[in-house]
């Protein structure tokens, strides 16, 4: 029986039963939710924000909260979640964004299985 090496990654073998315990999505799935504020409301922003992430390969929604900031959740590949964090904090219009940001809120969470597509609510 081959020797478990210690991994990163959360995929566990159970010496006992020598079967591999696994997660309902991939290893390598990130998931990361943005609070973004200022004028991103009324002025296409999610509809942005989901081309943008489409683009990236990325799986989520993007939805307007009740006190004026957009929701932005966004599921796949580390680096492409980060680098939408670095196009929902550009301040100005750069790459066709519309609205105005102000602020950006990251949370990283635990990746949703099953979870397909970009939607705006």
């Amino acid at each position: 029986m081959p020797t478990h090496t210690h991994r990163a990654d959360p995929l566990v073998v159970n010496a006992a039963l020598a079967v591999p315990l696994s997660l309902p999505y991939p290893v390598d799935m990130q998931k990361a939710t943005f609070f973004v504020s200022g004028r991103v409301q009324g002025v296409g922003f999610r509809w942005w924000v989901r081309s943008r992430a489409l683009e990236l390969g990325l799986a989520g929604f993007a939805r307007n909260l009740y006190d004026g900031r957009v929701e932005v959740c966004a599921q796949g590949d580390r680096a492409a979640i980060e680098y939408l964090g670095e196009l929902l904090r550009t301040r100005y219009s750069e790459h066709g964004r519309p609205g105005r940001v102000t602020n950006v809120v990251m949370q990283w969470g635990t990746p949703r299985a099953g979870l397909k597509g970009f939607r705006e609510y």
